[in-house]
């Protein structure tokens, strides 16, 4: 009797012994937020510095092509939800830093607000216009419902489709297609949780995603065409050239200078296609000036070469790659 009571006490003193610490919950140092912020700065400053000549932009039509925002008793209705798209687009466009934004959409507006101070509205021509709809949209709630619990997943789809044109010859040159999405969850178990209804805030969440990814595309396609700027005038041993420090030029960089070359018509395709250009000369950036983006210039001096025995207008600068 003594032996069984002896190894009773040892066993629960044994259990005692090994008993599982609890754990606490620490709060970290560094909330999420600067965490994220850390992560951008590292990721920005590790991105190698490109030139990007800002191309001249415009929205010229992006319309609401899905059942999404229509009624049988509006069907001849201003287009309401296209005209949001179009504002996102150019929220995204003049965001991105890449272009110089032109308006059209509204434009009657600034002829309007010109014709009552007495003034003439200077437009500017653009050389790309943008023309696109959305095209796909779409809403899912999907979820799960037990004895004791149950969850629900509301989530917006959107698809937008746009295409680039070439003002001076009406030539769709590039299309892209810009996708998104937008979700909210909420589960309730025992009764107690989150009850959610219909959020119709997801709709512009997933539309405004859409045209970002497609904003995104374009200004990594015209990224990857050499950057090129004009030669507008040379004097006292300096060249003067197109392009500032907002298109990313500093002092010290190194361009080439090459003859545009000469445009030939095909008798195929009916197009002007523009033949080769030659390499006349190197030029290094002294100064900049100008104060805004249209009027902003490098000086420059020619480091190899000449300019000689050539017309400033049948040469351009491009970028050394």
């Amino acid at each position: 009797m003594k032996k069984v009571l002896s190894l009773t006490v040892a066993i629960a003193l044994t259990g005692c012994a090994i008993q599982t610490p609890q754990m606490k919950d620490v709060e970290p140092s560094v909330t999420e937020e600067l965490q994220r912020a850390a992560q951008l700065d590292a990721q920005e400053a590790a991105a190698p510095e490109q030139l990007a000549l800002k191309r001249k932009i415009a929205v010229g039509r992006l319309s609401n092509e899905t059942n999404y925002g229509r009624s049988l008793l509006r069907q001849n209705a201003e287009d309401q939800l296209g005209g949001k798209v179009t504002d996102m687009f150019l929220q995204a466009l003049t965001n991105s830093d890449s272009f110089l934004v032109f308006e059209r959409p509204d434009i009657s507006l600034l002829q309007k607000e010109a014709s009552l101070s007495g003034q003439n509205v200077d437009i500017v021509g653009v050389d790309t216009l943008v023309i696109g709809s959305l095209t796909q949209f779409g809403r899912a709630t999907t979820g799960e419902r037990g004895f004791l619990s149950s969850s629900k997943k509301q989530e917006a789809t959107a698809t937008v489709d746009i295409r680039l044109v070439d003002v001076k010859t009406g030539r769709v040159f590039e299309s892209v297609t810009g996708s998104g999405s937008s979700s909210t969850e909420s589960a309730r178990t025992f009764g107690f949780g989150s009850a959610a209804g219909y959020d119709g805030s997801l709709n512009d969440q997933a539309i405004a995603a859409a045209v970002t990814a497609a904003v995104d595309k374009m200004t990594r396609l015209f990224m990857d065409k050499p950057w090129t700027a004009d030669l507008l005038a040379q004097e006292d041993g300096m060249v003067f050239i197109s392009g500032g420090e907002s298109q990313g030029v500093k002092p010290s960089m190194v361009f080439d200078v090459e003859t545009r070359g000469r445009e030939v018509k095909s008798q195929t395709t009916g197009t002007t296609i523009s033949l080769p250009g030659k390499k006349v000369a190197e030029i290094n950036v002294v100064s900049l000036f100008g104060e805004d983006v249209l009027n902003q210039g490098a000086a420059t001096m020619v480091t190899s070469g000449s300019l000689e025995g050539y017309k400033l207008n049948e040469l351009q600068v491009k970028e050394q790659k």
